[in-house]
């Protein structure tokens, strides 16, 4: 391991899995951003957020106070010293709404004195059913919240013409979704999110794409790196698993494991078997090798 991180720092530099995420004006030390929704409580969304390794958890601010069902507000079990909270517009369904939300969440934001008054996760949906965004409402609310001064992290389809359009309102980073949002169903279309990642990184390859919605497991979070996907952002595949706390664990250390295969390389797949010891000197015949035939 130690070998792999000299290489990467001597080599790759500000692309190492130890170097940060930078989002707009923020740096980031962990490449997960986990939500703090829909936990059993909330000594367990703080533990689990604790074992995740993050030091940015994102918050719905569509209500002025930010209490729980059971009444505890949730800023009492988060140590503001240590995440940059990120402000989310979930559950809102036009541009003039999600717009309201924003503001709001800076509001609050700047109350705290938290350094995430800046920016905000931008979503808005389209149907109630499937949590899909709505492109053109989302694109309309990215452009004047850009404009007001706002890091937009925008949530989106895997569509890549409406990602570039995000791009192109000034969207500080676009956030594809692997599938709908709490679906658990994983990437459904790696390859648009590999043509995401190709449009918006061809000019500019530091831009940040982080892949936002439909995380199930580990695995789903591994994928999205291996696929170069800066970022992942995630909430329901901890909190609802049997284990949150060890879910968020498993998540930290896919989320190592995804970005170092992805520096590394993988090799390319292959129709047929390719031997891993060299054929030169081995005293064995091939049984059905050219010779042989012949």
């Amino acid at each position: 391991m130690s070998n792999i991180i000299n290489l990467q720092e001597s080599s790759l530099e500000s692309s190492s899995p130890e170097s940060p995420l930078i989002v707009g004006r923020h740096t980031l030390a962990s490449r997960l951003i986990v939500g703090t929704g829909r936990y059993d409580t909330m000594q367990q969304m703080k533990d689990s957020l604790d074992a995740s390794g993050a030091d940015c958890v994102t918050v719905a601010v569509r209500r002025e106070k930010l209490y729980e069902r059971g009444g505890q507000n949730i800023l009492d079990f988060l140590d503001l010293d240590r995440y940059t909270l990120l402000p989310n517009t979930a559950g809102c369904y036009t541009a003039v709404d999600a717009i309201r939300a924003a503001k709001l969440g800076r509001e609050i934001l700047r109350t705290l004195g938290n350094p995430g008054a800046d920016w905000v996760k931008l979503e808005v949906l389209g149907d109630s059913k499937t949590l899909l965004p709505d492109p053109a409402a989302t694109v309309e609310a990215c452009r004047e919240l850009a404009a007001e001064g706002f890091s937009v992290l925008c949530y989106t389809s895997d569509c890549p013409v409406t990602a570039r359009r995000l791009k192109e309102v000034g969207a500080a980073s676009v956030m594809p979704a692997g599938s709908p949002i709490g679906s658990g169903q994983g990437l459904l279309n790696p390859n648009n999110l590999r043509i995401v990642l190709e449009y918006l990184k061809e000019d500019d390859p530091n831009y940040p794409v982080i892949v936002d919605a439909g995380v199930g497991t580990a695995s789903d979070v591994s994928e999205a790196f291996e696929l170069g996907g800066d970022g992942v952002l995630l909430n329901t595949a901890i909190a609802h698993a049997r284990d949150p706390v060890r879910m968020a664990a498993a998540m930290k250390h896919a989320a190592i494991a995804g970005r170092h295969a992805f520096l590394a390389g993988r090799i390319p797949k292959r129709l047929y078997g390719t031997a891993s010891s060299p054929s030169e000197g081995v005293i064995s015949t091939r049984p059905y090798g050219s010779e042989t035939k012949e």
